[in-house]
């Protein structure tokens, strides 16, 4: 798998372009600012007339649209609104106002892997996917780096889908780092693997239950907060920056022998087999149909018994006595 970068492409190709990028969220505020950034003349956003987003972009000096205005008159559409409101947004005001021969782009492959959204023929349909949040992406930029880019075509239709795709990756800043070409089906399973299983899932559910263990061990809250939530970001960055070995050689002796002694007796081969399975429900379109079909209610109970883990409330006082982290925080909700 070959990695590609702003040589390979042509950088100048996305400045001739009109961008609309629908939502301006995480994603959303992040490729809209880069691309401006980029050398994009003619960008918009669209959004709801009501949105709180139009302020935020306003703000940044962006032009904002109707979604339905914003799809009639750019050459290229980007949907980044949650994935749960892309397939009514894109039927009651994309599909009956993009324009002929435009093209038609997501950050991640679910709607159109799984067929909640179905493009006209006439349309290119492409992806390009930084592989990090939108905070991230914005953030590598201005410090000029990027973050890693997917980029993936599933139609073609003007024969140039691949160089659009390449220059808009680029106009992300993705072409600093490197671009990696896909197709819809392996970055959407992939994706939604790493995402449950190990990024946000499995994490999660380790740091809570480490927590937890200390806690009713008799152990002070504040030390079990700090070794089993607070000290990932440490591990996590020279994982990061190096690999695993990079993280072995900068941990004690004693940490890397209880990471080989006691690692396995945390993800057995119980937890594998059930990753299988969590595998086996993304594939099939179980957990998609569930998540389209009922989550947005579901979801509402799993944030208020997150929100009131007492991991949380321990975490926001010792934050409070940390003011360098917010100093400089990925995330300014007044912002984006």
């Amino acid at each position: 798998m070959d990695m590609l970068y702003d040589r390979d492409a042509d950088t100048d190709l996305i400045k001739s372009k009109k961008i609309a990028v629908i939502g301006y969220g995480s994603q959303g505020h992040a490729h809209t600012l880069n691309l401006r950034d980029s050398g994009v003349a003619e960008i918009c956003v669209g959004l709801r007339p009501d949105s709180s987003s139009v302020a935020k972009a306003q703000a940044e000096g962006i032009e904002v649209k109707s979604i339905a205005d914003a799809a009639a008159w750019a050459d290229i559409v980007m949907i980044l609104t949650p994935d749960e409101l892309q397939k009514d947004i894109y039927n009651t005001h994309i599909a009956n106002n993009i324009r002929e021969g435009a093209a038609l782009m997501f950050a991640h492959g679910l709607s159109i892997h799984f067929n909640l959204i179905e493009p006209r023929a006439d349309l290119d349909v492409l992806m390009v996917a930084p592989k990090g949040p939108g905070h991230t992406v914005r953030g590598e930029y201005l410090r000029g780096g990027g973050v890693p880019c997917l980029v993936a075509v599933q139609q073609d239709a003007s024969g140039t889908a691949r160089d659009i795709a390449m220059s808009y990756a680029c106009g992300l800043g993705g072409g600093r780092s490197g671009i990696i070409e896909t197709n819809f089906r392996d970055e959407c399973e992939t994706d939604l693997f790493g995402e449950q299983a190990v990024l946000c899932g499995g994490v999660v559910e380790l740091i809570k239950a480490g927590y937890e263990t200390l806690v009713e061990a008799g152990y002070p809250p504040e030390m079990a907060y700090f070794e089993c939530l607070h000290e990932v970001k440490l591990i996590v960055d020279l994982i990061y920056e190096g690999g695993i070995a990079n993280m072995n050689y900068s941990i004690s002796n004693t940490a890397e022998f209880g990471e080989y002694v006691s690692g396995p007796r945390v993800v057995t081969s119980d937890t594998k087999a059930e990753m299988k399975l969590i595998l086996e429900d993304i594939q099939s379109g179980k957990f998609t149909n569930r998540w389209m079909q009922g989550g947005q209610e579901e979801i509402k109970k799993f944030r208020e018994d997150m929100a009131a883990h007492p991991i949380e409330e321990v975490g926001a006082n010792l934050r409070e006595k940390m003011p360098w982290i917010s100093s400089n925080k990925l995330v300014d909700q007044t912002k984006n």
